[in-house]
């Protein structure tokens, strides 16, 4: 499990930096996201044992969810893994391709989309998380003021994120390919800020929906069992 801890830290470190393109430039991006690739591929093979069992027994709301993410965080990584193959400057210069604008552009949408749904992956897998988390630092007890203080740090991370969102225009990088690319007067902190937010709208929505999902399905279990 810290292994796989380690892995998803430095995943989602590696996809910021390849994202942060205006601040680290062309070949600091191409080597994060060679580095990113390879971990993406190792945390599949550790994880292999999920797609054995995609058709195997009950499909409930939640896992009909977290199959769909699933598969969808890997078809929008496994894009951006092609078309970078195409457009490499630096690291892998050649392939001779003539236009590069169209894979140009599916790079960059499903990177976006990638970083999207790697936050709700993230955010499915929170709970798990958190407890591995516990386990590590030996922190076993509940405590209602640390409960809350957390859940008060959640809302002020969504409301910046939400916030960085319209700033960034984050649904314009998701629906449109800009040719002359986003630009930002970034600090490395700024960005940094911005996008983890971001991705705290996603993990702290996903974690809390499905909570209220698992609490609705054991009312109507137990409602079931009353009946």
């Amino acid at each position: 499990m810290l292994i796989r801890l380690v892995i998803d830290l430095s995943m989602t470190v590696l996809m910021l930096v390849a994202m942060a393109y205006q601040i680290t430039g062309n070949t600091m991006h191409e080597l994060a996201g060679v580095l990113l690739c390879l971990l993406f591929i190792t945390h599949n093979i550790l994880n292999r044992r999920w797609y054995r069992t995609i058709f195997k027994g009950k499909h409930n709301v939640r896992r009909i969810l977290s199959i769909a993410v699933n598969l969808l965080f890997l078809v929008s990584m496994a894009a951006v893994m092609i078309s970078s193959v195409t457009i490499s400057h630096d690291i892998i210069p050649f392939i001779p391709i003539n236009n590069d604008t169209v894979p140009l552009q599916i790079h960059v949408m499903t990177s976006y989309w990638g970083f999207i749904f790697m936050a709700v992956h993230i955010g499915m897998s929170w709970a798990t998380i958190i407890n591995s988390v516990r386990k590590i630092t030996g922190i076993t007890g509940t405590s209602r003021i640390r409960t809350i203080a957390f859940r008060v740090i959640a809302v002020l991370i969504v409301v910046y994120g939400v916030q960085a969102s319209f700033e960034r225009e984050m649904i314009y990088k998701l629906t449109i390919y800009n040719p002359f690319g986003w630009k930002f007067n970034d600090s490395s902190m700024e960005f940094l800020l911005d996008h983890l937010a971001i991705m705290g709208i996603y993990i702290s929505g996903t974690h809390y929906v499905l909570k209220f999902v698992q609490k609705q399905d054991k009312t109507n279990f137990q409602n079931k069992k009353v009946h």
